[in-house]
Order: structure tokens, then sequence, then C-alpha cells
């Protein structure tokens, strides 16, 4: 005689996942279990929660614009020009002069280049140190794109 409860085949149990605030097995198309959703309300689409988190970012990135914007607005424009070019072990030592001709004070990045290339060829980018609204101030820095044979170079120079 055979034994009937060896002849069944077990029943799969259904796939479950944790219950999102207590860790409980629920079904996995729902998010809570019952006792943390008694009334059986239904879950947020995963296109509403996604969207809230795209909408989030974007915001904070448009935050981020403005604020930038705002704390950068009145740096510069920057007038710049080279007033020496001297000969240094590790290439040349380059001074210029950069004036800011806005209303807040700030650093400036300037592209220094041999105008016998004409754009084309080497550059150099250094930072000066910040300058005042309306005021002037030199610095020098060393640069090793063009040797160390002094020649005329020219400097432009942008707001960050």
């Amino acid at each position: 005689m055979t034994n009937p409860r060896a002849s069944r085949a077990p029943i799969p149990a259904d796939p479950t996942h944790p219950c999102v605030r207590c860790g409980r097995p629920v079904s996995v198309d729902v998010g809570l279990c019952e006792r943390c959703n008694p009334l059986g309300l239904s879950d947020p689409a995963a296109s509403q929660a996604h969207g809230t988190v795209f909408l989030a970012i974007v915001l904070g990135v448009v935050l981020l614009a403005v604020a930038g914007r705002v704390a950068l607005s009145g740096i510069g424009p920057f007038v710049a020009q080279v007033t020496g070019v001297q000969a240094a072990p590790a290439g040349l030592t380059v001074t210029i002069d950069v004036r800011n001709e806005g209303t807040k004070a700030g650093p400036t990045t300037c592209r220094i280049i041999d105008p016998a290339n004409r754009g084309v060829g080497p550059a150099a980018i250094v930072q000066s140190p910040p300058v005042e609204p309306g005021e002037s101030r030199a610095f020098s820095a060393t640069i090793r794109q063009f040797g160390t044979t002094p020649r005329v170079l020219t400097v432009a120079c942008e707001a960050p």
C-alpha cells in the first residue's frame, strides 16, 4: 500500500520579499504587510516614486545653478597684460597684471599664448590671486609650455 502523502508533490510557495516597514515576508505584488497597512491601501506606483526622485534631483541642480550664478555674478570682466617674461630653470617666469572691472573680488583664470603661433600650439593656464573690484594686481607664474628662451607672450583672463 502506498502512502497518499508521499505521492503528492510539494506545493511551491509564492515568491515573497520583506515588508518595507517591518521586514515580514509579503507577496511580491504588495509593499506592506497587513499589520503595517491594515486598510489595504494601494502602494505608490514605481513611476510615482521614481518621478519624485527625478524631480528632486532636477530641482537640486537648478537650485545649485542659481546659487552658483548669484555667488559668481559681479566678478570680472578682467583685463590683463603680460608685463614681463624671464628665463627660469624650469621654463619661463611670466609676470601678469590683472585688473578686475567687476563689482566683486575674485580670482581669474588666465590663458597665456605665443602670438606668433596664431592660436595654434601650446598654451599655459594659470590662476591669479583674488583681485579686488576696480583694482589691479600683478602676479608671477612659472610655465613650461614655451621652453626657457624669453619671448613675447599674450594673456587673456576670464571670470570663473
